[in-house]
């Protein structure tokens, strides 16, 4: 089976997706500013070094390089207006697919380094909206979930149930990333996470 373009995007339910799988951009990815810088600018919109340094608890200079990195490599860009550190960044509107599955074995460590600091991220903050819920009213502590279940699957109904969970569901508020127009009144960033996963191997080990 030929292989696309490593450059080429790849269609997803949630919008175009920028695959990332060569060495260099994956290592420029891999560092934890970096994706702290990534996953807040994208969430909270457009800021200067100065401003998400004020978010992720570092200086406006090691914001400032940081943002320049990543910048070269096209996972932020410049939104307009000032100059120097009073620039704003943005996240260009397309996700990205972080692909571990590469010839490539520099690649494929990085990959794994952008991926086990997105999930360290990731469950960080779970964890601390189970440490703080009890600061939130009951209308959002009885609105979130958190619950688990194993399905018997082949790989392709498991292929076929994220699908759908990416097409049906995952889609329904998507535009409102993108429009803060369409947020209504109320309404506060809500980060859903889905893992699955074989919990056990293939009998007579599988490729």
């Amino acid at each position: 089976m030929s292989e696309q373009p490593k450059t080429e995007p790849r269609r997803s339910p949630l919008g175009d997706l920028r695959q990332v799988n060569d060495a260099r951009t994956l290592k420029a990815l891999a560092h934890p500013v970096r994706i702290a810088l990534l996953e807040t600018i994208g969430v909270e919109g457009p800021m200067t070094a100065t401003e998400a340094g004020e978010r992720i608890g570092e200086t406006p200079t090691t914001c400032s390089f940081h943002l320049r990195q990543l910048a070269k490599y096209g996972l932020v860009e410049e939104a307009g207006g000032g100059k120097g550190r009073s620039r704003p960044w943005r996240v260009p509107d397309r996700g990205l697919n972080i692909s571990s599955d590469s010839d490539d074995p520099e690649a494929e460590v990085a990959a794994g380094t952008v991926a086990r600091l997105w999930r360290e991220s990731q469950l960080g903050r779970l964890e601390h909206w189970r440490e703080t819920r009890s600061s939130y009213p009951r209308e959002w502590r009885q609105a979130t979930t958190h619950s688990q279940s194993v399905h018997w699957l082949t790989p392709a109904e498991l292929k076929e149930m994220n699908e759908e969970l990416l097409q049906i569901v995952m889609t329904r508020f998507q535009d409102r990333r993108s429009d803060p127009s369409k947020r209504p009144e109320g309404s506060l960033p809500v980060e859903t996470l889905i893992f699955n996963y074989p919990v056990s191997p293939p009998r007579g080990g599988g490729a």
